[in-house]
């Protein structure tokens, strides 16, 4: 096996899709940008971590104890995955939007918690809290262009990450209901399936659909749960990008249903995820 821990194949896919973003999609993304905002997540990671295993169960702090410590050589991880997944999709000007969104985006898994799980996915939290609080940052949907082999591309990726997870069926009932909503509209304002193709060949919506739609840590964890959820997320995004005609649309219908995840997590029940990583 190639790597001991699933977040690993999806930090390799995530940087392959930033390069590949920078290189052919002449991405005005800064270098210094990219790196203030994996550090902003890195070192949130680490001052939350030291807070809640240490200073908050008042054990005596051991800095050797620390970097040992299994739950921190497995959180940062998922860290650098919030912080891949903000370069993705997330862009400002000011380095200090950049900083905001990373430390938010973790600092949400500490403090947004039921039952020991937190239910905003990070980077989008990360998203919502730019674009909210600030005025410098924003998203742009089609910056991948609608390429089929970028389509392929994510495609493949996507599905053998979720593969290994088991949370194929939360992309593929989004994906399938959202673009069924699309297409009745499509038909009714009698366009051409070539408009259709547009809206649905983007690779931020295949992204969102696919790595953070499907983060095992924040969705619901029973298998009927994660179907309800994805039609409804699918519904409230078509309500949202239609009458409110935000680009950002899926984004907010994350965020607006996060909290949803409890509810659900409490009628059908099933245990928590784990990541498989090498220490167990």
């Amino acid at each position: 096996m190639m790597f001991q821990d699933d977040r690993d194949y999806q930090i390799l896919f995530l940087s392959c899709f930033l390069g590949l973003g920078i290189i052919t999609r002449d991405w005005s993304l800064k270098p210094e940008l990219i790196i203030i905002i994996i550090l902003s997540c890195l070192l949130t990671q680490l001052l939350l971590t030291a807070w809640i295993y240490f200073f908050k169960q008042q054990e005596k702090f051991s800095l050797k104890l620390f970097i040992i410590n299994p739950l921190f050589i497995a959180s940062w991880r998922s860290a650098l995955i919030t912080a891949l997944g903000l370069c993705l999709l997330l862009r400002a000007n000011n380095p200090i939007t950049m900083i905001l969104a990373g430390s938010l985006a973790i600092a949400s898994k500490f403090f947004f918690r039921v039952n020991q799980k937190h239910f905003f996915n990070p980077a989008n939290f990360g998203i919502i809290a730019a674009l909210s609080l600030t005025q410098d940052a924003w998203v742009s949907p089609g910056q991948w262009g609608n390429d089929l082999w970028f389509l392929l591309l994510f495609l493949g990726a996507g599905a053998m990450i979720l593969k290994r997870v088991g949370r194929w069926e939360t992309s593929a009932v989004f994906l399938v209901f959202y673009s069924l909503l699309e297409a009745v509209r499509n038909l009714w304002l009698g366009w051409s399936w070539d408009v259709l193709s547009h809206h649905l060949m983007t690779g931020s919506l295949l992204l969102f659909a696919l790595f953070m739609l499907t983060d095992p840590r924040s969705i619901p964890n029973h298998y009927f749960s994660r179907l309800v959820w994805a039609i409804t997320i699918a519904i409230i995004t078509f309500m949202i990008q239609y009458s409110l005609y935000l680009p950002t649309a899926i984004f907010w219908a994350l965020f607006f249903l996060s909290p949803l995840t409890i509810i659900l997590d409490y009628c059908w029940y099933s245990p928590r995820f784990n990541w498989k990583v090498a220490f167990q």
